[in-house]
């Protein structure tokens, strides 16, 4: 396949996978938030899917980096802290009154745009991984691991769209901000497949940087909302059913035969 050709389908997988982050929006669509108890689980689910993404994928993909750089686990844990960190800080200037003041005028609430700068984050990784994919010279390869991100994306999607159909966004918003967080993997697709060799020794970092601000998220932010509202025993469960519907989608993607 021609270099052409092989950039044309590594943006276009990288759109579609960006895409189908906002059907997430659908099934939240159908949600009554009035109720505090439903706010309160969908909160919790949220949290659950949230923890299974950064744990059994961003992470665990990141410590399986071993067998190419020995290195790999530790990179890791460094970037769990980093990305914590970096969520603190932002999470720090939204409390300053400046901070409040940009929320404001952009209309915005400040759990909504933590929200949106940790997913954002979390897709960086991932559209390197679709470039890399495909820089391997299997299309095959380059378009399963594509797929999967893709599919992986929709429930990110519903994880994404529950605190904020909580917060009163309509379905289509919810739509928007999901495909917002995902702009990433078309963007960083193209110069992971050309730059392989400066993109791939990043992934151990990357991967572990997401998974810290999106679990950073989850303790700071979702979990204390669920036990106000919802009580000890309705958020256990809902982030135990949330981390369960995502490792159930990881561990079917991984049935994929690759060739």
């Amino acid at each position: 396949m021609d270099q052409a050709t092989l950039l044309f389908w590594t943006f276009y997988t990288g759109v579609i996978s960006a895409l189908a982050t906002g059907l997430g929006a659908i099934p939240v669509h159908f949600l009554r938030t009035n109720s505090s108890v439903v706010r309160a689980f969908s909160s919790a689910v949220a949290a659950g899917m949230m923890i299974s993404a950064s744990v059994f994928s961003l992470i665990q993909e990141g410590i399986s980096l071993k067998s190419k750089f020995p290195a790999a686990p530790y990179i890791v844990m460094v970037g769990l802290l980093l990305g914590a960190g970096f969520y603190w800080v932002a999470d720090q200037y939204l409390s300053t009154e400046h901070g409040k003041a940009s929320l404001v005028k952009a209309h915005t609430s400040r759990r909504t745009l933590l929200l949106i700068i940790a997913m954002f984050v979390h897709s960086i990784p991932e559209g390197i991984a679709i470039g890399v994919g495909f820089a391997t010279g299997s299309f095959k390869f380059g378009m399963i691991m594509a797929t999967a991100i893709s599919v992986h994306n929709i429930p990110e999607g519903i994880a994404i769209s529950l605190p904020l159909k909580n917060e009163g966004a309509s379905t289509v918003k919810c739509a928007l901000i999901s495909i917002l967080t995902s702009v990433p993997q078309p963007i960083m697709a193209i110069p992971a497949l050309l730059l392989t060799r400066v993109f791939e020794p990043l992934l151990p970092i990357g991967l572990g940087f997401a998974g810290g601000a999106m679990i950073y998220l989850v303790i700071a932010e979702l979990v204390p909302e669920a036990l106000e509202e919802g009580g000890k025993t309705l958020t256990a469960w809902g982030v135990m059913i949330g981390l369960t519907l995502m490792l159930l989608i990881t561990n079917l993607l991984s049935l994929i035969p690759i060739q």
